[in-house]
């Protein structure tokens, strides 16, 4: 039996790329693994988690830009009633590995945060760093706002609220949404600040 020697050459050939082929395919299935690796370790490196921070953090004093002033201790907050504003602050504690930055917040109605769009922007950017403590605080200052009256009956009369922020990482990406709840104090005038629950925007949630 003879063999056909150019046909036998075009099979050899044809395994042999096949065989390249394949070991192309891992090896670029490899390289795209080992990327998304390096992508999720850089993420985890930047990420923030802001908490209510320890009782035994520091005082803080806070200024708004209307001369309003509040002295804020750990794992506490702020609600005051003003003339035709309402004050809010908390102090907080970043317990992830990037810096945070707070960019908005707003007044849940519900279990679920309101879309990012919606949130109440800050008129400046809040940072927290890594492993430090650090401080938000805003003010609604529209008594025609629909949430307005609801926000300032609830301080006046001392009612537990709930306060939604958004923040992120310093590049802006990794959006987090952490709820905090302000609890009145009935030894005196204060607030104690809570964590009630955390949302991820740009990554699925842990749970």
């Amino acid at each position: 039996m003879s063999i056909d020697w150019s046909t036998a050459s075009a099979v050899l050939t044809a395994a042999g790329t096949l065989v390249l082929a394949a070991a192309s395919f891992a090896s670029i299935r490899s390289a795209e693994k080992a990327a998304r690796s390096a992508e999720r370790a850089l993420q985890v490196s930047l990420r923030p988690v802001l908490v209510a921070s320890r009782v035994s953090d520091p005082q803080q004093k806070l200024l708004w830009y209307d001369g309003h002033h509040a002295h804020v201790t750990g794992g506490h907050g702020h609600a005051q009633l003003g003339e035709a504003v309402v004050y809010l602050a908390a102090s907080l504690r970043n317990l992830g590995p990037g810096l945070g930055v707070v960019h908005g917040w707003s007044l849940p109605s519900g279990d679920a945060p309101a879309e990012a769009e919606a949130f109440r922007r800050q008129g400046l950017d809040m940072y927290v760093a890594s492993g430090d403590h650090g401080s938000w605080h805003a003010a609604l200052r529209d008594p025609a706002d629909p949430e307005f009256a609801a926000l300032a009956d609830a301080v006046k009369n001392r009612q537990r609220l709930n306060v939604d922020l958004l923040y992120g990482d310093h590049e802006g990406g990794q959006r987090t949404v952490t709820r905090l709840s302000l609890i009145p104090k009935t030894s005196d005038d204060g607030w104690l600040c809570q964590t009630v629950r955390h949302w991820n925007l740009d990554r699925p949630d842990p749970r």
